[in-house]
Protein backbone atom coordinates (compact mmCIF):
# COMPACT_ATOMS: atom_id res chain seq x y z
CA UNK A 1 0.00 0.00 0.00
CA UNK A 2 1.41 3.39 -1.00
CA UNK A 3 -0.79 5.36 1.37
CA UNK A 4 1.86 8.06 1.74
CA UNK A 5 2.01 8.83 -1.97
CA UNK A 6 2.84 12.52 -2.39
CA UNK A 7 3.79 13.02 1.26
CA UNK A 8 7.17 14.32 2.40
CA UNK A 9 9.02 13.18 5.53
CA UNK A 10 12.07 14.14 7.56
CA UNK A 11 13.74 11.40 9.61
CA UNK A 12 16.58 12.37 11.96
CA UNK A 13 19.27 9.88 12.84
CA UNK A 14 18.33 7.97 9.72
CA UNK A 15 21.69 6.65 8.56
CA UNK A 16 21.44 3.31 10.38
CA UNK A 17 19.36 0.93 12.47
CA UNK A 18 15.84 2.10 13.42
CA UNK A 19 16.15 5.43 11.62
CA UNK A 20 17.20 3.70 8.41
CA UNK A 21 14.29 1.26 8.63
CA UNK A 22 11.85 4.12 9.19
CA UNK A 23 13.17 6.06 6.20
CA UNK A 24 12.89 3.02 3.94
CA UNK A 25 9.40 2.14 5.22
CA UNK A 26 8.07 5.64 4.62
CA UNK A 27 9.61 5.66 1.16
CA UNK A 28 8.09 2.27 0.35
CA UNK A 29 4.70 3.75 1.28
CA UNK A 30 5.25 6.56 -1.25
CA UNK A 31 6.79 9.40 0.75
CA UNK A 32 9.77 11.46 -0.28
CA UNK A 33 12.26 11.31 2.58
CA UNK A 34 14.96 13.64 3.89
CA UNK A 35 17.54 11.38 5.54
CA UNK A 36 19.25 13.40 8.28
CA UNK A 37 22.55 12.55 9.98
CA UNK A 38 25.11 14.35 12.08
CA UNK A 39 28.24 12.44 11.10
CA UNK A 40 27.46 9.29 9.10
CA UNK A 41 27.19 11.01 5.74
CA UNK A 42 28.04 7.83 3.82
CA UNK A 43 25.29 5.97 5.67
CA UNK A 44 22.71 8.66 4.94
CA UNK A 45 23.69 8.75 1.29
CA UNK A 46 23.40 4.96 1.15
CA UNK A 47 19.85 5.11 2.55
CA UNK A 48 18.94 7.82 0.04
CA UNK A 49 20.44 5.76 -2.78
CA UNK A 50 18.45 2.68 -1.70
CA UNK A 51 15.25 4.73 -1.83
CA UNK A 52 16.05 6.17 -5.24
CA UNK A 53 16.97 2.72 -6.56
CA UNK A 54 13.30 1.80 -6.07
CA UNK A 55 12.14 4.92 -7.94
CA UNK A 56 11.61 6.83 -4.71
CA UNK A 57 12.62 10.37 -3.85
CA UNK A 58 15.22 11.08 -1.18
CA UNK A 59 17.62 13.72 0.07
CA UNK A 60 20.58 13.17 2.43
CA UNK A 61 21.21 16.08 4.80
CA UNK A 62 24.11 16.50 7.20
CA UNK A 63 23.10 18.69 10.13
CA UNK A 64 23.43 19.18 13.87
CA UNK A 65 19.90 19.11 15.24
CA UNK A 66 21.03 20.72 18.50
CA UNK A 67 21.58 23.98 16.61
CA UNK A 68 18.49 26.07 15.79
CA UNK A 69 19.91 27.20 12.47
CA UNK A 70 20.55 23.61 11.39
CA UNK A 71 17.05 22.50 12.39
CA UNK A 72 15.63 25.31 10.27
CA UNK A 73 17.94 24.41 7.39
CA UNK A 74 16.75 20.80 7.43
CA UNK A 75 13.15 21.95 6.97
CA UNK A 76 14.05 24.60 4.40
CA UNK A 77 16.08 22.20 2.26
CA UNK A 78 13.37 19.56 2.42
CA UNK A 79 10.59 21.95 1.42
CA UNK A 80 12.75 23.49 -1.28
CA UNK A 81 13.45 20.06 -2.81
CA UNK A 82 10.04 18.42 -2.41
CA UNK A 83 7.62 21.33 -2.10
CA UNK A 84 6.02 20.48 1.24
CA UNK A 85 6.43 18.69 4.57
CA UNK A 86 3.97 16.25 6.13
CA UNK A 87 5.91 14.02 8.53
CA UNK A 88 8.67 14.62 11.06
CA UNK A 89 10.27 11.65 12.82
CA UNK A 90 12.49 12.68 15.75
CA UNK A 91 14.63 9.57 15.99
CA UNK A 92 18.16 10.87 16.60
CA UNK A 93 19.67 9.95 19.94
CA UNK A 94 22.82 9.01 21.82
CA UNK A 95 22.93 6.32 24.52
CA UNK A 96 26.18 6.43 26.50
CA UNK A 97 26.53 4.36 29.65
CA UNK A 98 28.08 5.61 32.88
CA UNK A 99 27.57 5.18 36.60
CA UNK A 100 25.45 8.02 37.94
CA UNK A 101 28.24 9.47 40.09
CA UNK A 102 30.53 9.58 37.07
CA UNK A 103 28.17 11.43 34.70
CA UNK A 104 29.55 14.91 34.18
CA UNK A 105 27.36 17.92 33.58
CA UNK A 106 28.81 18.02 30.07
CA UNK A 107 27.73 14.39 29.52
CA UNK A 108 24.26 15.21 30.84
CA UNK A 109 23.86 18.24 28.59
CA UNK A 110 25.11 16.38 25.51
CA UNK A 111 22.53 13.60 25.82
CA UNK A 112 19.64 15.96 26.56
CA UNK A 113 20.74 18.22 23.71
CA UNK A 114 20.53 15.49 21.07
CA UNK A 115 17.42 13.68 22.33
CA UNK A 116 15.29 16.45 23.79
CA UNK A 117 16.62 19.74 22.42
CA UNK A 118 16.87 18.20 18.96
CA UNK A 119 13.24 17.08 19.00
CA UNK A 120 12.17 20.48 20.30
CA UNK A 121 14.12 22.44 17.69
CA UNK A 122 13.17 20.23 14.74
CA UNK A 123 9.50 20.22 15.73
CA UNK A 124 9.46 23.97 16.20
CA UNK A 125 11.09 24.52 12.82
CA UNK A 126 8.73 22.07 11.11
CA UNK A 127 5.38 23.23 12.50
CA UNK A 128 4.57 25.93 9.89
CA UNK A 129 5.19 23.55 6.99
CA UNK A 130 3.40 20.65 8.72
CA UNK A 131 0.36 22.83 9.37
CA UNK A 132 0.29 24.13 5.80
CA UNK A 133 0.00 20.62 4.38
CA UNK A 134 -3.14 19.75 6.33
CA UNK A 135 -2.00 16.27 7.39
CA UNK A 136 1.01 16.92 9.59
CA UNK A 137 2.37 14.22 11.87
CA UNK A 138 5.21 14.32 14.38
CA UNK A 139 6.46 10.96 15.65
CA UNK A 140 9.00 10.91 18.47
CA UNK A 141 11.06 7.78 19.10
CA UNK A 142 11.34 7.10 22.82
CA UNK A 143 12.85 4.19 24.68
CA UNK A 144 11.97 1.30 26.98
CA UNK A 145 14.16 2.42 29.86
CA UNK A 146 12.23 5.66 30.23
CA UNK A 147 9.46 3.48 31.73
CA UNK A 148 11.31 0.65 33.48
CA UNK A 149 14.59 2.33 34.49
CA UNK A 150 18.10 0.95 34.08
CA UNK A 151 21.54 1.29 35.59
CA UNK A 152 24.15 3.63 34.13
CA UNK A 153 21.66 5.53 31.96
CA UNK A 154 20.29 8.34 34.11
CA UNK A 155 20.91 10.96 31.41
CA UNK A 156 19.43 8.85 28.61
CA UNK A 157 16.37 7.89 30.67
CA UNK A 158 15.74 11.50 31.70
CA UNK A 159 15.96 12.64 28.08
CA UNK A 160 13.64 9.92 26.76
CA UNK A 161 11.15 10.53 29.56
CA UNK A 162 11.20 14.19 28.59
CA UNK A 163 10.16 13.20 25.07
CA UNK A 164 7.05 11.62 26.52
CA UNK A 165 6.07 14.92 28.11
CA UNK A 166 6.92 16.90 24.99
CA UNK A 167 4.71 14.58 22.95
CA UNK A 168 1.70 15.24 25.13
CA UNK A 169 2.31 18.99 25.23
CA UNK A 170 2.60 19.25 21.45
CA UNK A 171 -0.40 16.98 20.84
CA UNK A 172 -2.58 19.39 22.79
CA UNK A 173 -1.11 22.58 21.39
CA UNK A 174 -0.88 21.53 17.74
CA UNK A 175 -4.23 19.73 17.42
CA UNK A 176 -6.03 22.89 16.24
CA UNK A 177 -3.51 23.10 13.38
CA UNK A 178 -4.24 19.57 12.20
CA UNK A 179 -0.96 18.07 13.46
CA UNK A 180 -0.92 14.75 15.32
CA UNK A 181 1.93 14.03 17.74
CA UNK A 182 2.74 10.56 19.08
CA UNK A 183 5.64 8.67 20.61
CA UNK A 184 6.79 5.18 19.69
CA UNK A 185 8.78 3.46 22.45
CA UNK A 186 10.88 0.55 21.15
CA UNK A 187 11.70 -2.40 23.36
CA UNK A 188 14.80 -4.54 22.85
CA UNK A 189 15.61 -4.14 19.18
CA UNK A 190 18.19 -6.14 17.26
CA UNK A 191 20.42 -3.33 16.05
CA UNK A 192 24.09 -2.99 15.26
CA UNK A 193 25.84 -1.41 18.25
CA UNK A 194 29.26 0.17 18.46
CA UNK A 195 29.69 -1.12 22.02
CA UNK A 196 28.57 -4.24 23.88
CA UNK A 197 24.93 -4.62 24.88
CA UNK A 198 23.91 -2.55 27.91
CA UNK A 199 23.23 -4.40 31.14
CA UNK A 200 19.46 -3.96 31.08
CA UNK A 201 19.20 -5.98 27.85
CA UNK A 202 20.54 -9.10 29.55
CA UNK A 203 17.99 -9.40 32.35
CA UNK A 204 14.61 -8.95 30.66
CA UNK A 205 12.12 -11.51 29.39
CA UNK A 206 10.44 -10.83 26.07
CA UNK A 207 7.08 -12.56 25.88
CA UNK A 208 7.31 -12.75 22.10
CA UNK A 209 10.44 -14.86 22.48
CA UNK A 210 12.67 -12.74 20.27
CA UNK A 211 14.28 -9.36 19.92
CA UNK A 212 12.42 -6.82 17.86
CA UNK A 213 13.59 -5.76 14.43
CA UNK A 214 13.97 -2.16 13.26
CA UNK A 215 11.18 -2.88 10.79
CA UNK A 216 8.78 -3.54 13.70
CA UNK A 217 9.25 0.06 14.80
CA UNK A 218 9.12 1.39 11.26
CA UNK A 219 5.75 -0.25 10.63
CA UNK A 220 4.14 1.61 13.52
CA UNK A 221 5.72 4.90 12.48
CA UNK A 222 4.33 4.44 8.99
CA UNK A 223 0.85 3.82 10.36
CA UNK A 224 1.00 6.93 12.55
CA UNK A 225 2.25 9.00 9.63
CA UNK A 226 -0.54 7.98 7.29
CA UNK A 227 -4.30 8.33 6.96
CA UNK A 228 -5.00 5.35 9.23
CA UNK A 229 -3.30 7.16 12.12
CA UNK A 230 -5.22 10.43 12.03
CA UNK A 231 -7.33 9.61 15.10
CA UNK A 232 -4.24 8.86 17.20
CA UNK A 233 -2.55 11.75 18.96
CA UNK A 234 -0.84 12.32 22.29
CA UNK A 235 -0.20 8.58 22.65
CA UNK A 236 2.82 6.57 23.74
CA UNK A 237 2.83 3.29 21.84
CA UNK A 238 5.08 0.52 23.14
CA UNK A 239 6.53 -1.87 20.56
CA UNK A 240 8.33 -4.34 22.79
CA UNK A 241 7.08 -7.91 22.36
CA UNK A 242 5.53 -7.85 25.83
CA UNK A 243 8.66 -6.98 27.80
CA UNK A 244 6.79 -4.11 29.43
CA UNK A 245 3.03 -4.04 30.00
CA UNK A 246 1.88 -0.48 30.84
Amino acid sequence: MRELEGAVAIVTGAARNIGRAIALELANAGAAVAVVTLSDVAGAQSVAADIEAKAGRALAIQADITKPEDAKRIVDETVQRFGRLDILVNNAGVRPESAFEEITLEDWHRVLAVVLDGAFLCSQAAVPALAAGGRGAIINIGGLTAYIGAVHRAHVIAAKAGLDGLTKALAVELAPRGITVNLVAPGLIDTKRRDEDPAHRKSRTVLAGRLGQPEDIAAMVQLLAGPRGRYLTGQTIHINGGIYLP
